[in-house]
């Protein structure tokens, strides 16, 4: 399915190097772990966000994460597994946290609704851009097992676009535009944006939460529909 690919197999890792990533010292919101979870396997977690973000997830040691939070290299295996396993924690909790901001209470009205649910999303993701980075760039690190549950979590996300655009368009709020189509494109935009999003940058999440929410309302509602788009270069991916 083509909305199920929202960038499945992550970003171009030459993109992390661009001169527009985080520094290693990148502030990570520790409330974005359990709070089940203990202070030391928090502060790894976050110790990992940042050094996975600045360096990537192979090129990046065991010894990196745990002393840059004060802690031998084998005090990582008193909380996680492996090296992987802290990955999977991290790109895990990201995906379970985009998916929780979607909620599940729809509004009265489609059009509110879809951009209600590109506002949140796209926020979310401008507020936590360096771990969403993570969570985008080092999925193909992840142990297939590991990347099956996080496709779930996807297809899931996915799921929640698709009701949206499909209600507007059995309502006939919405222009008679390919489902499938229209919200790859959405995702791809919310997504996109944890390559070049800075914090010190002219857009506040919010702001650009209202922004890309008027332009998928665009998508929607402004164009002809999408069924009759003749496809570019003799097809597309799948």
């Amino acid at each position: 399915m083509l909305a199920e690919r929202w960038h499945m197999d992550g970003m171009p890792a030459g993109a992390r190097t661009n001169g527009d990533g985080p520094a290693p010292g990148s502030g990570v919101s520790r409330q974005l772990w359990d709070d089940d979870r203990g202070e030391v396997a928090r502060n790894l977690l976050s110790s990992g966000v940042r050094c996975f973000a600045a360096s990537g997830f192979h090129a990046t040691t065991t010894r990196d994460i745990t002393s840059a939070v004060g802690l031998s290299p084998g005090a990582l295996y008193v909380h996680f597994r492996s090296k992987e396993h802290v990955l999977f924690e991290i790109i895990r909790t990201g995906h379970r946290r985009s998916l929780d901001v979607l909620g599940d209470d729809p509004a009265d009205d489609a059009s509110e609704h879809l951009r209600s649910l590109v506002r949140r999303f796209v926020a979310w993701h401008a507020h936590h851009h360096v771990v969403a980075r993570v969570c985008q760039y080092e999925l193909a690190a992840l142990s297939p097992a590991h990347y099956e549950e996080i496709r779930e979590l996807r297809r899931r996300s996915t799921a929640t676009f698709q009701d949206a655009v499909t209600r507007g368009v059995a309502e006939r709020s919405f222009a008679d535009v390919d489902v499938h189509r229209v919200v790859r494109a959405i995702l791809s935009l919310g997504v996109d944006l944890v390559r070049w999003y800075r914090s010190d940058g002219p857009d506040s999440p919010e702001q650009l939460g209202e922004f890309y929410a008027d332009l998928a309302l665009g998508m929607v509602t402004g164009a002809r529909s999408s069924r009759s788009c003749p496809s570019v270069g003799g097809g597309g991916s799948t």
